[in-house]
């Protein structure tokens, strides 16, 4: 074996342990109640009314955070979208007996966590423009990034990369802009 492929399998490893771990959430309703409810509000909701109350509170001002953090929502779509049919790999829910799903995936890859990669995008985005809704988003995006691992739709490096795209899309339209 390659020190290349010691390497990925102990990644592999740990990812399964990880996710194992965390998926173990789900014996306790509220506890899945709250991660399923996360989960499902990053799957834009949340974004689109933070979007929406930015303008409403600000429509001047507003307008133009609203659209850079459209158009990082549209790059993020194009680059989970491209990396999942690349990469097809199956969620830990689907491999791994032991880890349940808690929620229905939206579609049939794991890598990278589209859900974290839009959290993060969009929280730096925000944040860039009015600092003041870091309690709110903050606390969200990364509840939103660790339900995608509790729920055993993802495993923890898919969302490192998520994140790690994210920002880089994020860091991208600065410098764009």
């Amino acid at each position: 074996m390659t020190r290349l492929e010691t390497a990925l399998a102990g990644i592999r490893r740990w990812d399964e342990r990880h996710t194992l771990r965390l998926n173990r959430a789900l014996d306790y309703p509220s506890v899945h109640a709250l991660f399923l409810a996360a989960s499902r509000a990053g799957n834009g909701i949340a974004w689109y009314a933070l979007m929406l109350a930015m303008l409403l509170a600000d429509p001047r001002g507003a307008a133009g955070a609203v659209l850079h953090m459209a158009a990082v929502g549209l790059a993020g779509t194009l680059a989970y979208t491209l990396l999942k049919r690349g990469t097809h790999r199956p969620r830990p829910c689907e491999v791994h007996a032991h880890i349940r799903a808690g929620d229905v995936p939206l579609d049939r890859f794991s890598f990278p966590s589209g859900h974290t990669l839009h959290a993060t995008a969009f929280t730096i985005v925000a944040l860039a423009y009015q600092p003041g809704l870091a309690p709110l988003v903050v606390p969200f995006a990364l509840l939103v990034a660790a339900s995608r691992v509790v729920l055993g739709l993802h495993y923890p490096s898919d969302v490192l990369a998520g994140a790690a795209i994210g920002a880089a899309i994020a860091a991208a339209s600065f410098a764009a802009l």
